[in-house]
């Protein structure tokens, strides 16, 4: 399949596309993957089927300054598929050899196991040293190379051990072991040279990156989520918290209309009492009013009566003493009489 990258031309794509873009391979954009890893490999593995493009990398790395744009997370999902895939490889192989080499005892397979395993730290110890002369620092290259030294009378002591436990005829076979990084096949028997070209080769190297990129990437994945899970339990909490004010906001303000009512009513009947006492008030005087009105005439009645009776009295006195009978005239009132 033609990919992406070699459908456009690096001006074309960076005007027709963005770094968010889903043709764009985010492993790229995080420098990981292993299309460009393993370029130039017995393992290369041509082109990257999405478009790969430095402008677009660099416009990402300014970008995720600002925002977080959680790539890794694809990154890792295409490196967990592609050492999934070694892996298998690898399996397969172990099983190839297992069908095909002569079976030897626990025993003997464990000795051989050793001398592999010597095997490997001198071949890496080699491509260390290597590395470090290049480099131009002699004096820690010579360190390294007295523990190749010391590593090599380790292996030639391993190996006389494993040739003891094996037939001459079974020793002389190449025993073949599948390395767990790269998948490739190793000798027991390969001198130092071979040794140094695997473990310090860019296949080898490749696979170490590869393998070490994608622990990277799940511990910053993990990171990331539980950072997100811990912002969205506090966006949880904090919606929570303002729905649990707003209840109570909204249970003060039913109790604060429940109390104006309550004020109201209360006034309202406080105003009914009052005027329910004045209007009281007021009948009682004007029936004390009416009582002493009635009281008041019926007194000056009396009085009017008492006065009538004292007239008439003094008025008989008076005919009396002056020799006029005593028999009431009929124009005049009888005693009693107003």
């Amino acid at each position: 399949m033609r990919s992406y990258r070699s459908s456009f031309s690096g001006d074309r794509t960076r005007q027709r596309i963005k770094f968010s873009d889903e043709r764009v391979c985010k492993s790229h954009l995080l420098n990981c993957c292993p299309h460009d890893i393993l370029s130039g490999t017995r393992m290369d593995l041509g082109e990257c089927l999405k478009v790969h493009d430095l402008a677009l990398r660099a416009d990402y790395e300014i970008a995720s300054k600002q925002q977080d744009f959680f790539f890794e997370l694809d990154a890792m999902d295409h490196l967990k598929s592609f050492i999934a895939d070694c892996d298998r490889r690898t399996d397969i192989a172990k099983k190839r050899l297992a069908d095909t080499q002569e079976e030897i005892s626990a025993e003997v397979a464990a000795k051989a196991e050793r001398v592999h395993e010597l095997n490997e730290e001198i071949g890496k110890l080699l491509a260390k040293a290597e590395q470090l002369g290049a480099e131009g620092n002699v004096e820690e290259s010579q360190k390294v190379m007295d523990e190749v030294e010391k590593t090599r009378i380790c292996k030639r002591e391993a190996e006389e051990i494993y040739r003891s436990s094996m037939p001459a005829s079974s020793f002389q076979q190449q025993k073949l072991r599948v390395c767990e990084v790269c998948s490739a096949y190793l000798g027991l028997h390969d001198n130092d040279r071979r040794l140094a070209d695997h473990f310090g080769g860019k296949l080898h190297l490749g696979f170490i990156e590869i393998r070490e990129k994608l622990d990277e990437l799940k511990r910053i994945v993990a990171e990331k989520q539980e950072k997100r899970n811990q912002d969205r339990m506090k966006r949880r909490e904090e919606r929570d918290r303002e729905e649990r004010d707003k209840m109570k906001r909204r249970s003060r303000s039913r109790d604060g209309r429940r109390h104006c009512s309550s004020s109201r009513e209360h006034k309202r009947k406080t105003r009914s009492r009052s005027r329910d006492k004045r209007h009281h008030r007021s009948r009682d005087r004007s029936r004390d009013r009416s009582s002493k009105s009635k009281s008041s005439r019926e007194e000056r009645t009396s009085r009017d009566r008492d006065r009538s009776r004292e007239r008439t009295h003094k008025k008989r006195s008076y005919e009396f003493a002056n020799g006029k009978s005593g028999e009431p005239s009929s124009e005049e009132p009888e005693a009693g009489e107003i």
